[in-house]
């Protein structure tokens, strides 16, 4: 790296927070299915996003992840009494952080300015930041893409970041677990830090990242020394 980025704009779900970590309340409601259940929730709630952008049809995350779940629940054949249904969505807003965040945000915040950019509606945004006391990092600068209307990894999600800090794309270094999202990051001109948790292959997309690192704790030992 040549010169370090003036602020890190951090993806939140799977990068800050474990989408996962649902996988415990999902097993105690449905006994050996909460990690199928996972999976096939998160791999829906995804696909919804780009799909629906693709239609030009935009419903906020709250709406994403309760149809997914809906879907995946289906798929498993899965029956959720209501009370069940409305905890798993909850639990959205209490998703557990990966257990470097806390000191990796210590180390890289002291340098520079530190955001959120997030498929999530504000209100899912703003419960999950709270919930694990994050927000003395964070600010006010929790964006979402509720403002564009639109999912990742369209051009103007990542044109709100541009807009709302002040600064040149190539001055923002974006950090995602999600190989797509880095991709996205990178086209829009950002320099792009792959959390690559999954150990997964870089994708053939036309904009590689321009570091991988296996965890937050693998960028703050690049970013901050």
């Amino acid at each position: 790296m040549t010169t370090d980025p003036k602020a890190l704009v951090f993806d939140a779900y799977g990068t800050l927070f474990d989408v996962h970590s649902v996988t415990r309340l999902a097993d105690s409601l449905f006994p050996g299915r909460g990690p199928a259940l996972s999976q096939a929730w998160r791999t829906k709630q995804l696909e919804y996003t780009w799909l629906r952008s693709l239609m030009g049809r935009y419903d906020d995350f709250n709406a994403v992840t309760a149809d997914a779940l809906d879907w995946a629940l289906e798929s498993l054949g899965l029956a959720a009494e209501p009370e069940a249904r409305a905890s798993l969505i909850r639990a959205y807003r209490t998703l557990a952080m990966f257990p470097e965040v806390r000191g990796a945000l210590e180390r890289l915040g002291g340098q520079r300015a530190l955001a959120i950019l997030s498929n999530g509606h504000p209100d899912m945004l703003d419960a999950v930041v709270d919930h694990n006391e994050l927000r003395v990092f964070f600010g006010e600068r929790v964006l979402s893409v509720h403002e564009a209307g639109v999912f990742k990894p369209d051009p103007r999600v990542y044109a709100i970041v541009t807009a709302q800090l002040g600064l040149p794309a190539e001055a923002v270094g974006f950090v995602s677990s999600n190989g797509w999202d880095a991709a996205g990051a990178k086209s829009f001109g950002f320099r792009a830090f792959w959390v690559n948790r999954g150990k997964a292959p870089v994708e053939r997309l036309g904009s590689p990242p321009d570091a991988v690192v296996e965890d937050l704790a693998g960028l703050a030992r690049l970013l901050a020394g």
